[in-house]
């Protein structure tokens, strides 16, 4: 084998742990919470950050809203896709479609719509 094989080789080797762990994804919506004020949204507040994974939970049985979409940090309500925006988030959940969401930002103000912003992701495979 020629000395640039091996080289080669040994380079592919060296770099398939790492793209292996890059994450891409395509962003489908960034959104205010909804119903922050009325889940544990008070009593996490301190302890969540920015980047922070939030779990989203389908609720097609919910008696307000047929595509509701229950938001979730480290297994405690936090509130709601907003009614307004959740109908893909509900439509690609239906599809057995997966998505990730995490937080984009947190405000220290009065209005609980602008207290924390959430990105959904649709996570891709390499």
């Amino acid at each position: 084998m020629s000395r640039t094989l091996v080289l080669l080789c040994l380079a592919w080797a060296w770099v398939q742990p790492l793209y292996a762990q890059v994450a891409a994804h395509i962003l489908l919506q960034d959104s205010p919470l909804a119903g922050f004020q009325y889940h544990a949204g008070k009593t996490v507040w301190p302890r969540m950050h920015v980047g922070d994974a939030l779990t989203l939970v389908r609720e097609p049985d919910n008696p307000h809203d047929a595509r509701a979409v229950r938001v979730e940090w480290r297994g405690q309500v936090i509130g709601y896709v907003p009614r307004r925006e959740n109908a893909d988030v509900a439509r690609f959940m239906d599809g057995g479609q997966r998505l990730t969401a995490r937080i984009s930002r947190l405000a220290e103000v009065r209005d609980p719509w602008s207290r924390v912003r959430f990105e959904v992701l649709i996570p891709l495979q390499p």
